[in-house]
């Protein structure tokens, strides 16, 4: 038998908890930097299994299991939800008006929890340090750097490697991983344009702001088209272009919100100053009677692989689940802020990707062509991850992933 197969062998007797744990915080979800209950029901469960527990980043929670001489793995799950009102009809649907676990996290948590009380239980099959760390706020880009100012790295063991997953829109059952960029890198920046405010009747007497945002929403429409390498990744958004209050006064300032995303540092510089001649420019041309304001805010680092991390993990969950049950993941448009964590420590790290949805939903609408319309994604109010095998799989994903650090002898006695 496998030190793996030796942790997990109580597993099934775990999985009850683990699926109430899920239910519950399904139920009472909390927004970033709020999340105090869930950071209290995370706290008393570490402690109940004999972790030591520190709290970080004022609604961060990591358990530190010391076992022996050995090599240290840190395991991370984020805790927060999303402003999102659930539409799933779930009979433990979010019963906080307007909030919802859209995204997952609620997955991360429990599966993680349930990791953590299976290592514990099983220490005589390995020995080493292993961290469960319970990250709040990572929907706004906020939560692992507020663990890491809080002293995280001065207060728990550096890690050798740290681990983290995320539950997606792919088959339930399954897991996927990939070397190098898995999430982009995010920056939204708030643009402030100055014109010259009128009465709508007297447009000569004014500079319009509003006419200005235009052009420059026309204008940054080429800086992927013209810009950036065909076949490089980079997306360039506006979500919103707010001025004005009233329909015959022609307003003095116009604000843009932008968003960007990349898997190339290269890339995001030449978007980034692509962005500012433009805005600078439209400006200038306009006669805008003073330099525009940029706000940076919102912003996601570059989640990378590291290839030896991943290539280890993937053989062990290879091992452990079957070839035909692990994936290779394609790099995400979405953004994280985990690799905050490890690069505090300088040590490598690998996320890999947790299949949610019903396998035979998912094949049904995959021979359709229908994925896309039909299977819900993050931040959808229809988001819901199947129970089973999703919370089994995500337990033993992390459980397997840290024992091929932590005891990597599979003909260990």
């Amino acid at each position: 038998m496998t030190n793996a197969a030796k942790v997990l062998a109580g597993l099934e007797a775990e999985l009850g908890w683990v699926r109430d744990t899920y239910r519950d915080l399904h139920r009472q979800p909390e927004l970033s930097l709020e999340e105090h209950r869930t950071a209290r029901l995370v706290e008393d469960k570490l402690a109940g299994f004999g972790y030591r527990v520190v709290r970080l980043g004022g609604t961060g929670v990591v358990g530190v299991l010391a076992n022996g001489d050995g090599p240290t793995v840190l395991a991370r799950a984020d805790m927060d939800a999303l402003p999102v009102t659930e539409a799933t009809g779930l009979s433990y649907a979010s019963e906080v008006t307007g909030v919802m676990h859209a995204c997952g996290h609620d997955v991360h948590v429990s599966t993680l929890l349930g990791a953590a009380k299976l290592m514990a239980d099983g220490r005589g099959a390995w020995s080493g340090t292993y961290i469960a760390l319970f990250q709040p706020a990572e929907e706004v880009g906020a939560g692992s750097k507020a663990m890491v100012d809080d002293g995280l790295a001065a207060k728990v063991p550096r890690p050798d490697v740290a681990l983290a997953q995320h539950v997606m829109p792919a088959p339930a059952g399954t897991v996927s991983t990939t070397a190098g960029p898995v999430l982009s890198a995010g920056d939204s920046l708030r643009i402030t344009v100055y014109g010259k405010g009128a009465h709508g009747s007297m447009p000569h007497m004014a500079v319009d702001p509003v006419v200005l945002a235009a052009s420059i929403v026309l204008r940054l429409q080429t800086v992927v088209s013209r810009e950036i390498r065909p076949g490089e990744f980079a997306v360039l958004t506006i979500g919103a272009l707010n001025a004005g209050t009233k329909s015959n006064i022609i307003p003095d300032r116009a604000e843009l919100l932008l968003n960007i995303r990349t898997y190339d540092p290269q890339v995001r510089s030449t978007m980034l100053a692509a962005i500012e001649r433009i805005v600078k420019g439209e400006c200038l041309s306009a006669e805008s009677p003073r330099e525009p304001d940029f706000e940076f805010y919102d912003q996601f680092p570059l989640t990378a692989n590291d290839a030896a991390v991943t290539e280890q993990v993937t053989a062990a969950f290879t091992s452990h689940f079957g070839p035909a049950a692990v994936g290779h993941a394609q790099p995400q448009t979405a953004s994280e802020d985990f690799s905050h964590i490890p690069d505090a420590f300088g040590v490598p790290y690998t996320f890999w990707l947790l299949g949610g949805v019903d396998p035979a939903t998912y094949r049904a609408a995959e021979s359709q062509g229908t994925v896309s319309r039909d299977i819900p994604g993050n931040h959808s109010p229809f988001f819901a991850p199947v129970l089973d095998p999703t919370l089994s799989m995500g337990v033993q994903a992390h459980v397997v992933a840290a024992l091929s650090w932590l005891a990597p002898d599979t003909t260990r006695p």
